[in-house]
C-alpha cells in the first residue's frame, strides 16, 4: 500500500476514535544527550520529552521528530508531533510540559494540527547552522567551535557551490549508517563572517547521519590544502567515508528550521 493510501486509511480510522494530533516546536541544548532518537542505555531528547508528556497525560505516546540530531547537536527549531485521545488546552499543556522538562529542553510553540500531519514525512526542507567562534569565551564554549584559523568565507562559498544539487552523499555520512538511500538535494549552502563568529548555513530536503559536520570538515580541509572543486567532486564520486575530511565537533551545530 502506498503512503497516500495509508494516510487516507489512517485518517478515517483516527476520526472514528477521536484522536487529536499536536505539533510542537522544540529548542534544546544537546550537550548532555545522546542525540534525538530513543536508544538503550542512553538519555535522549525524544525519550525525555515522551516521558514528560506521559506524566501529564497518563498516555503512551509516539513522539515523531522531523529528523534525528546526533549526540551533542543542538536545536533551535526541531519539530515533532504526537497524538492523544483527549482534546487539551495547548497553552496550559505547553506550560505544564515546560515545568517538567529539564532546563536544557524547551517547547516554544504548540498547536493542534490535522490528523494526517507527520513531522518527518511532511517536511519539505530542513536547515542547519554551524557556529565557529573567533575568540575563546566561556560563554561560547558549549555552542561553537573555537576555530583558530582565519576562515575565508568568499573562497569557501565558491568551493561550496559544487555541492548544491542532488547527489549521493555516501562519502559524507558515517560508515555504519542504516539508511540505504543516500541521495539528498542541497538547496543552499552559505558561509558568513560576523563580528565574533563565522556562520555556516545549509538547507536540504534531508540529511544523513553525520552529513553536515563532515561536509563542513571536508570543505575546510579542501580550502586549507589549497585544493579545487574537483577534489570535492572526487570525494562525492568515491562514495566512501574515508575519502572525505574529518567531521567538525558536534557542539557548534544547530538544527535551525523545518519547512513544510
Amino acid at each position: 500500500m502506498d503512503l497516500p493510501q495509508r494516510r487516507k486509511d489512517a485518517s478515517i480510522y483516527n476520526r472514528e476514535i477521536s484522536l487529536h494530533n499536536y505539533k510542537i516546536i522544540i529548542q534544546y541544548d544537546g550537550t548532555n544527550y545522546a542525540g534525538w532518537q530513543i536508544q538503550k542505555n542512553a538519555v535522549t531528547i525524544q525519550q525525555t520529552i515522551t516521558e514528560a508528556i506521559k506524566v501529564l497525560t497518563k498516555e503512551e505516546v509516539n513522539l515523531i521528530g522531523s529528523g534525528r540530531t546526533d549526540s551533542g547537536v543542538h536545536a533551535l527549531g526541531q519539530t515533532a508531533n504526537f497524538r492523544l485521545n483527549n482534546l487539551i488546552d495547548t497553552h496550559k499543556f505547553k506550560y505544564g510540559l515546560n515545568s517538567i522538562l529539564p532546563n536544557d529542553i524547551s517547547v516554544i510553540r504548540m498547536e493542534e494540527v490535522d490528523l494526517n500531519f507527520h513531522a518527518r514525512f511532511d517536511a519539505k526542507k530542513r536547515s542547519y547552522i554551524y557556529l565557529f567562534s573567533k575568540i575563546k569565551s566561556p560563554f561560547y564554549y558549549r555552542y561553537s567551535y573555537n576555530y583558530k584559523k582565519k576562515i575565508n568565507t568568499q573562497a569557501l562559498n565558491d568551493l561550496s557551490k559544487v555541492l548544491i544539487g542532488t547527489f549521493d552523499f555516501t562519502s559524507f555520512c558515517i560508515k555504519k549508517s542504516e539508511t540505504e538511500n543516500k541521495v539528498c538535494s542541497i538547496y543552499d549552502l552559505t558561509w558568513r563572517e560576523l563580528k565574533e563568529f563565522y556562520l555556516f548555513y545549509i538547507e536540504a530536503d534531508r540529511f544523513l547521519h553525520g552529513m553536515v559536520r563532515t561536509i563542513i570538515g571536508s570543505l575546510l580541509f579542501t580550502f586549507k590544502e589549497n585544493k579545487s572543486k574537483d577534489f570535492i567532486l572526487e570525494v562525492l564520486n568515491k562514495k566512501e567515508r574515508v575519502a572525505a575530511g574529518e567531521a567538525v565537533p558536534a557542539k557548534g551545530l544547530f538544527l535551525y528550521k523545518i519547512k513544510y
